[in-house]
């Protein structure tokens, strides 16, 4: 302790620090993540925005974009500008994109549906004629179309401009969403100058191994279009037959790429434009009704608005959302990389409902806003966004996030009682496994989301972790879309895992660990709301992990147990080895062994304590030479690109080596996030991993989901102020920080010494200061004694 004295800085005074940065929209770029299968979209969209206008790039197969999120920046050829996207998502052909709008500087003479290589409704582009900010997208096609796009929360505005003397027409693909269409519709008003029209969507993740569950409609998306130019041409579409002078066309395209080749429907519009002179259109959708988005458009963008208004205030409401978190010092690059990151987490989740209060429920009924409810919210990626960036978003906007627990809630009502672990709009995709709702909801609770019923959730988390239905006991689905909340219920419930011996499920010591998790989540929520009873029924349940833990399954190095698949009789599989993927999803024994979030300390003492655990991690991050091996191309080691893996560094907390935590994060921030556009190592998944970025340059992480403590690191930047409502600000200083700077010797915690590599959830609650010493070499000796540990 005499030593720590010595070597710890005083707090900095607030005049040493550097300045907070300013115009942080201006430090985001949209194209980090579009390459290396990041995934995600370069177009313009608002916060939490229903409506994202982006470019859809093709391949020369109109019913492939080259990547998930509809764009991929190595693809060089555009063949239209959806109106919705999903950020980051990890499996093609994706999903929404819909209604794509392709300005085409031609005469059009043929079907588009009949262009199935997106040869001639198509066009190339050089990213020298092109650039994106938050919410702002422009591009210049190689045909001499000139394409700019801005939004607000339900509309985007569209400026266009043509080639002089060529035709000038914009096709309205209505039927060619991402993942295809059940059925779409396009009218064609030319004395309203409007088009108006739908598209039944779905289709998530198309045909997998789980078979063609997804390959269905289960939302439909209205639009409503209107032109501040006169409609001097116009026509349809279906399938292979062009319809000139029609204003009425039906049609989807279907959902497997046999269906959807050569067909769907369509409408094209064309004006008459000369020099300097563009077409303006305003567009607005909605997932109820026609009605829904004229409602919306007049609301939000009516007629008169100028485009570069639009444009001006979707920057502000960026500046507004990024300035929650505002950083001193770092370098040009590093502030890119972290406010990029931030934008993406705060991309999702998705407005729902319409300006009049209405929404699409899960039954595909129509219903209004919940008492108290600002917003209904969509879209849920469970399996990946419950271990970060829920939490992230409930410590920046409680009040959203808030809004999104009573959305997923009112889904679950509207399904019987069911929550879905990938919800895509409000469609059941059944995607993934184990429970996420229950440490996605006690993760917000935890967080300071409380404006939503929480009994109620917690109630019906209850009831889906007790009662087993019908789903749960089904193999439809399987294995990557089971269609049950908790696969094999029965059989966890009796026997305490979900065996691998027609378990329902992907893997069944995957599910396990998912679930214990889930029960614990479960405890926690029954300790804040003073259920004791289920307090400890469920905590005993979040002991489960330990029945597919094989203390004896051999292991690198002489070090064995490991988590692994276990047969309805208790027997364990055969043929082990810690790279095996057999019981898990996309991941291995070797990285999901690691994923007991809630009892690490339970899992230290399996691995036959701290010193064998510390040599485990050792030898997950590094080879045999004792070089990093961080990107998963290992099956037995660390997988920055995947979420079983993303606590694993944190956990040398719980060892007594906070420095190899401190050492390991900076080499995978260092090495595998840049501001290039493959800076993010792997799928965004919702923002998932782009909130682990960010909670790790603050020095800070939700190890535990369920709980508001934070295992804590050296920060990247040498200030950081996290804005919260109510004041409740917290200031993190290390007034050293630098890229080689990356060992802790010492912190103050609201002015007071610690050598806790942690802090409690009193931090969130209440807000409060942290200043770090930060060095060039490690101090082993902070925070290495037992009794420093985080709790778990």
């Amino acid at each position: 302790m005499t030593v720590l004295v010595a070597t710890v800085a005083s707090a900095p005074t607030a005049a040493a620090d550097p300045e907070p940065a300013d115009d942080l929209a201006g430090s985001v770029n949209p194209f980090i993540g579009t390459t290396n299968a990041g995934n995600v979209y370069p177009g313009a969209v608002r916060p939490f925005g229903m409506l994202s206008f982006s470019p859809t790039t093709t391949k020369g197969d109109q019913t492939s974009a080259g990547a998930a999120g509809g764009y991929q920046y190595d693809v060089t050829r555009i063949r239209g500008f959806g109106l919705t996207h999903l950020n980051g998502t990890g499996c093609t052909p994706g999903a929404s994109g819909d209604i794509p709008i392709m300005p085409f500087a031609g005469e059009v003479n043929s079907s588009p549906s009949a262009d199935v290589k997106d040869q001639r409704y198509a066009s190339d582009f050089s990213h020298a004629e092109e650039s994106a900010e938050p919410g702002h997208y422009r591009i210049g096609l190689a045909s001499g179309v000139g394409v700019d796009l801005t939004a607000t929360d339900r509309t985007g505005s569209g400026r266009f401009t043509f080639p002089d003397g060529q035709p000038a027409n914009l096709l309205f693909r209505t039927s060619n969403s991402l993942a295809g269409s059940g059925n779409a519709e396009v009218r064609i008003d030319p004395s309203g100058r409007r088009v108006t029209g739908s598209v039944d969507g779905g289709g998530f993740c198309g045909k997998t191994s789980g078979g063609e569950f997804n390959q269905r409609a289960y939302y439909r998306v209205h639009f409503v279009a209107e032109f501040d130019q006169p409609i001097t041409g116009y026509g349809t579409w279906v399938d292979g037959k062009l319809q000139p002078g029609s204003t009425a066309a039906t049609g989807g395209e279907g959902f497997t790429p046999e269906q959807r080749k050569g067909k769907g429907s369509g409408g094209y519009v064309g004006f008459e434009t000369g020099p300097d002179r563009a077409v303006g259109m305003r567009v607005g959708i909605s997932y109820v009704s026609q009605t829904g988005a004229e409602a919306n458009l007049r609301a939000e963008n009516p007629a008169g608005t100028s485009f570069d208004a639009v444009r001006a205030d979707a920057r502000q409401a960026w500046e507004r959302a990024l300035s929650r978190i505002q950083v001193g010092g770092g370098s040009p690059a590093q502030r890119r990389v972290f406010y990029t990151a931030l934008y993406h987490a705060l991309l999702q989740p998705s407005l729902f409902n319409d300006v009049t209060g209405e929404y699409l429920g899960s039954d595909l009924r129509t219903y209004r806003l919940s008492p108290g409810q600002h917003a209904q919210y969509s879209t849920f990626s469970g399996w990946d966004v419950y271990r970060a960036q829920v939490q992230l978003l409930a410590l920046l906007e409680p009040r959203i996030a808030g809004d999104y627990a009573q959305s997923l809630l009112n889904f679950a009502d509207q399904r019987g009682g069911e929550w879905d672990r990938w919800l895509h709009n409000n469609g059941k995709t059944a995607v993934m496994s184990g429970d996420p709702s229950a440490p996605s909801v006690a993760g917000m609770y935890a967080f300071g989301a409380t404006n939503f019923d929480v009994r109620r959730a917690y109630a019906s988390l209850v009831q889906a972790a007790t009662v087993p239905t019908a789903n749960d006991l089904s193999d439809q689905g399987c294995p990557v879309q089971c269609v049950g909340q908790r696969p094999s219920l029965d059989r966890y419930q009796r026997i305490g895992y979900v065996p691998s011996d027609d378990c329902h499920c992907w893997g069944g010591a995957a599910e396990t660990l998912e679930d214990a998790t889930a029960d614990y989540a479960i405890a926690e929520l029954a300790k804040q709301l003073g259920d004791k009873e289920n307090q400890q029924t469920f905590g005993e349940r979040a002991g489960n992990w330990r029945n597919v833990f094989d203390p004896k399954a051999a292991g690198l190095d002489g070090l064995d147990g490991y988590a692994r698949n276990r047969a309805s009789d208790g027997t364990w599989a055969p043929d082990f080895s810690p790279g095996t993927d057999e019981g898990f999803v996309e991941g291995t024994s070797a990285q999901y062994t690691w994923m007991v979030y809630h009892d690490m300390s339970g899992l230290t003492e399996a691995m036959g304590g701290r010193e064998r655990a510390a040599r485990r991690l050792d030898g997950f991050f590094h080879r045999p030479d004792g070089s990093w091996d961080l990107t998963g191309k290992d099956p037995t080691r660390f997988d920055a690109g995947n979420e079983p893996s993303i606590q694993t560094p944190w956990l040398y907390n719980y060892l007594g080596r906070p420095y190899r935590t401190q050492e390991t994060l900076r080499e995978i921030v260092r090495t595998l996030w840049t501001d290039g556009t493959g800076g993010i190592p792997g799928n965004d998944d919702l923002g998932t991993m782009s909130s682990w970025y960010v909670w790790t340059a603050l020095g800070l992480y939700p190890q535990n989901p369920s709980r508001a403590e934070l295992v804590l690191s050296a920060p990247l930047f040498p200030r950081a102020e996290i804005h919260r409502d109510g004041g409740r600000n917290i200031v993190v200083t290390a007034p050293t920080a630098a890229e080689n700077t990356k060992y802790l010797h010492g912190l103050r915690v609201n002015g007071k010494l610690s050598t806790r590599p942690w802090v409690p959830d009193s931090l969130v609650r209440d807000g409060g200061q942290l200043d770090f010493d930060l060095a060039t070499t490690p101090d082993q000796a902070w925070g290495s004694s037992p009794s420093d540990a985080p709790p778990g």
